[in-house]
């Protein structure tokens, strides 16, 4: 049996305000906000309301402007490159609804993504033309570099775009996609990069990966308000983009402001808060050491994936290295109709998704500051009853 695991900084609980009656292990779907976070988010809200007028039409783009400077030393992208999204779905629409292809040019993406943009491109094809190819990318994994080879070998000359995750949402992968990008701008090929899980979760480097067009969401692992995500897009592909909403963004002209970010800043009353709070998630994050908090959380994860294994029999789907996963533990279960998502949460008021991936069924243990080794106990009860039922 594994050696019981005491997190690092177990004051950091004390800082959200997540029920303390349940067990939480969904930060990867909506993560809760630390306290000082949301308090500055709703001061934001405040100082609105007080003169929403003066805010609007005086204040509002040069603050965005100083977010998104903030942001962009985050994650290592010039801040006129970075427009605010209120998700990664609508950043991800904003691209897809944008680009133009042919009817047999295809875009190539893995059996791994999130319905939502599948969805999204499907829809787009549909009307436009081009079409999805899935390539299927087996678990467990191997090396970042069969990965690569095996995905590579589905390109084709009709192959327009890529469409892929950083980190996957039902399989919780890591996917290298450095070397996809490379690979792909050599070749001519657009990349399409859904961040969703990637800020705060691990190092996010925008110039590094060169993609063309990165969406992510700042309120998953960041733990910044709901509705704050970004969209980045390279320089020399700005051009391509066309706005999802029209309105001033298309007439109003601001000399200080490059026509990318006043394209898809000036579309109406949006409440900016959740994005000007962004830098104070940073800063928080910054402030506790949290390259420390997600190793620690890794490891409680880890630990967590082997106490499964030995109570199903069934074996992990990767290494307990953080080349494939970080935060979020995949953990096989037996395929069963009684093992489900509602049955934990009204027996035993644990929050963790279940997952239903190619005739596989996996726990989706997501692992954040404010869980505990107890949490993963009572985890571990549950899924004892109900292996055994």
């Amino acid at each position: 049996m594994t050696a019981p695991l005491t997190m690092p900084l177990p004051e950091l609980a004390s800082q959200f305000n997540l029920r303390r009656d349940i067990t939480f292990l969904n930060h990867g779907s909506f993560g809760s906000c630390p306290r000082e976070v949301i308090a500055e988010y709703r001061r934001w809200q405040d100082e609105l309301e007080s003169e929403p007028v003066h805010f609007f039409g005086r204040r509002r783009l040069d603050l965005l402007e100083q977010a998104r400077i903030k942001l962009g030393a985050f994650v290592n992208a010039h801040a006129d490159d970075l427009v605010f999204v209120p998700n990664i779905t609508y950043g991800m629409n904003i691209v897809i609804n944008s680009l133009r292809f042919e009817k047999d040019d295809e875009i190539l993406t893995t059996d791994h993504e999130y319905g939502a943009i599948n969805n999204t491109w499907e829809y787009h094809l549909g009307r436009n033309g081009g079409k999805m190819v899935y390539a299927p990318i087996p678990i467990p994994m191997t090396t970042e570099a069969d990965f690569v080879e095996h995905f590579w070998s589905h390109i084709t000359p009709k192959t327009k775009a890529i469409s892929i995750s950083h980190i996957t949402s039902a399989t919780a992968m890591i996917f290298p996609i450095k070397e996809i990008c490379r690979r792909a701008r050599a070749a001519g090929i657009i990349t399409v990069i859904d961040g969703a899980h990637v800020p705060g979760h691990i190092e996010l480097d925008l110039t590094d990966l060169d993609a063309d067009y990165y969406s992510a969401n700042c309120h998953k692992w960041l733990c910044a308000p709901k509705g704050a995500g970004f969209l980045y897009s390279r320089r020399d592909m700005q051009a391509r983009l066309e706005p999802l909403v029209v309105s001033w963004n298309l007439s109003r002209h601001h000399d200080n402001i490059p026509r990318y970010v006043n394209l898809f800043t000036n579309v109406g009353t949006n409440d900016p808060a959740p994005w000007l709070t962004v830098p104070t998630a940073i800063e928080f994050q910054r402030k506790h050491n949290w390259s420390a908090v997600r190793a620690a959380c890794h490891a409680l994860g880890s630990q967590t994936r082997m106490r499964i294994a030995e109570l199903t029999g069934l074996p992990p789907v990767s290494d307990e290295s953080q080349t494939w996963w970080n935060q979020m533990a995949l953990c096989p279960v037996p395929t069963d109709e009684r093992i489900d998502y509602n049955r934990l949460w009204n027996e035993f008021a644990i929050e963790v998704p279940i997952v239903a991936w190619n005739g596989h069924t996996f726990l989706r243990v997501a692992v954040q500051a404010y869980n505990t080794p107890t949490d993963m106990d009572r985890l571990i009860e549950a899924v004892k009853v109900l292996v055994k039922k």
